[in-house]
């Protein structure tokens, strides 16, 4: 274990514990005071001895924690992909790219990634399900379903894109989800603004934050810790994005690895935001500071510096993804097509703001060429957009890229700048074609 997380390990063992929110000591009871004298110095002395007795234990549960956490690591020059890698991509599966052809992505093929495990409630035992709303607001709630279902809903279509996406291809290679460039896809998510219910609540003038804890529990980097991430309360009532907390998914009940019965949706940010499995929010006067806000998810570019707090990973950097032409070869994924005009097109979509331009190359970079760009709807401002244009096949090799820019003018880059957690690569797509002799 280096420092950085034998560090993280030491700092978060008090405040990352199972059903707690962090950021928002909870009530401590009252503790009593010993009397004076010989029958104090006692109780003080059976005090001290209960105090190194649960320091002990506690000391024992981190160690246990770690012989079976491995700390984030990064790839060995040549090192391949590792089992622990292959495990990860056995049970998440991101989105098959010739399904980019849906406008909206059917759940079986939207990209999935669970942290720890699918919980009892996300196989459809919704009895006893409660949404709590409560810390810094005048009027707590506790929701069940029904309830939930009660409140004025909403329906927005909004890409989701894993913050790894993409990792897989860095030099040296973090260690973790191997994501290609697959992690992504596009539903229409149904549920109730999550400003509505702050309202409902009575959110408090001191509360600056809103913490989301789901139901998924589990162990990270010796850290045992529910999954739960923050969002600024200015984000969490905005009205654009509107950040929803979600029951349906494309006009049905979530699917259970979508976070059934219920799951946050925060258009425009990396899939970390949009908390699974659903069922406590809590506002804090302090900013949270669990695990996966800040430790697991920032933007840390040196791969030995200990002490690099690194950057939050919050917005989607702006992508275009082509659907592969022509058909593939089984192992290497090479396309192949026939001379002639060839129809290429797929998606694009930013966390930023709107995509206003898609270029398309077909010489691996060395020129491009602006695609023809769908208007996109304007209730789905946080969805990908349409994109197209004819390519004319010569036999030989290719290589076929697109790229795009968004209204902020952020732009994929050729080359991707490296961090350690691999988040937030947008690097161009490369599509390799061989267009075969005519008459073939």
């Amino acid at each position: 274990m280096d420092g950085r997380d034998a560090r993280d390990v030491q700092d978060h063992r008090d405040v990352q514990n199972r059903r707690e929110v962090q950021a928002e000591p909870a009530e401590q009871a009252e503790r009593i005071v010993p009397h004076d004298g010989p029958i104090g110095a006692a109780h003080a002395s059976v005090e001290h001895a209960g105090d190194a007795h649960a320091a002990h234990v506690a000391d024992a549960h981190i160690s246990a924690l770690r012989a079976v956490s491995a700390p984030s690591r990064v790839a060995e020059p040549a090192e391949g992909i590792s089992t622990e890698e292959l495990a990860l991509a056995a049970r998440n599966h991101g989105l098959p790219l010739e399904a980019l052809r849906y406008e909206v992505t059917p759940p079986g093929l939207h990209y999935v990634l669970v942290h720890y495990d699918i919980p009892t409630v996300g196989a459809g035992e919704v009895g006893d399900w409660t949404l709590t709303v409560r810390g810094r607001v005048r009027n707590p709630l506790s929701l069940d379903l029904a309830t939930l279902r009660s409140f004025p809903a909403v329906t927005h279509r909004v890409t989701m894109e894993c913050a790894g996406n993409g990792r897989a291809r860095l030099n040296p290679r973090p260690v973790s989800q191997p994501w290609l460039v697959e992690a992504v896809g596009t539903a229409d998510w149904t549920g109730v603004p999550l400003r509505t219910l702050l309202a409902e609540a009575g959110v408090e003038p001191d509360a600056v934050e809103a913490v989301f804890t789901g139901a998924d529990h589990g162990v990270e980097r010796g850290v045992e810790q529910d999954y739960q991430r923050s969002l600024p309360l200015s984000d969490a009532t905005a009205d654009d994005p509107e950040v929803l907390v979600a029951y349906e998914m494309n006009g049905a009940p979530l699917p259970p690895q979508h976070g059934h019965p219920v799951r946050l949706v925060v258009p425009g940010w990396y899939g970390m935001a949009h908390v699974k499995w659903l069922r406590d929010i809590a506002l804090t006067s302090t900013p949270f500071t669990g695990f996966q806000q800040a430790v697991a998810y920032r933007y840390r570019r040196s791969a030995d510096n200990p002490d690099d707090p690194g950057e939050p990973v919050t917005r989607i950097a702006p992508r275009a993804l082509m659907i592969p032409p022509g058909f593939p070869d089984f192992m290497s994924r090479t396309r192949v097509v026939r001379p002639g005009p060839v129809q290429l097109e797929g998606r694009a979509w930013s966390g930023h703001a709107p995509v206003t331009k898609v270029e398309v190359s077909t010489d691996d970079g060395d020129t491009w060429t602006e695609a023809a760009l769908d208007e996109g709807l304007k209730e789905s401002a946080w969805a990908w957009r349409s994109w197209r244009t004819t390519w004319e096949a010569s036999p030989g090799t290719h290589v076929l890229s697109a790229r795009a820019t968004d209204a902020a003018d952020h732009t994929q880059p050729l080359d991707q700048p490296w961090n350690r957690g691999g988040f937030g690569n947008n690097l161009v797509q490369r599509i390799p074609v061989i267009c075969l002799p005519p008459g073939d």
